[in-house]
């Protein structure tokens, strides 16, 4: 009995696998593992910024802080949480392109962030802390925006 051959292309094509075929762990698990892992944060974009700062000499800030949302920066003397808002992340109105693949779930998680952004503030008022959002783009011109300048300069 001969076997038929086929070709890898026509291979391509006959073999579709779902992610369960291919991932060794239960739906649950691998949300369990993705739970655990931490973000960095945007590294490039907060050490523009902490560079931006020391260049203005704009001193009393921490980053790390336990906050509501973890905030990018804090300056609690002056309770001012700062966010920088990744343009694509938070759906910039300039600079969130859309990819194509999978729109809707990436219109939708979007959507989720920045209700997550409302509701991150609203809780931060109520402790009594002024919240500053920034955008990624509004510091890559290695410019503080005005904002900033003023919301840290009227707290001092």
């Amino acid at each position: 009995m001969k076997s038929k051959r086929t070709s890898r292309s026509s291979l391509r094509y006959q073999r579709t696998f779902s992610r369960e075929d291919v991932d060794q762990v239960t739906p649950a698990q691998r949300s369990e593992i993705m739970a655990k892992v931490k973000s960095a944060g945007n590294q490039s974009t907060e050490l523009r910024l902490i560079s931006l700062f020391r260049a203005q000499h704009i001193t009393g800030w921490r980053r790390n802080s336990v906050l509501c949302g973890k905030p990018d920066f804090v300056f609690p003397r002056i309770r001012l949480a700062l966010f920088v808002d990744g343009c694509f992340w938070h759906g910039c109105p300039k600079h969130c392109r859309m990819p194509n693949s999978h729109r809707s779930y990436w219109a939708k998680k979007i959507i989720r962030n920045k209700a997550r952004d409302v509701q991150t503030a609203r809780v931060l008022h109520r402790s009594g802390w002024r919240v500053l959002r920034v955008w990624e783009h509004e510091i890559k011109n290695n410019r503080l925006p005005a904002r900033l300048m003023l919301a840290v300069q009227q707290g001092r």
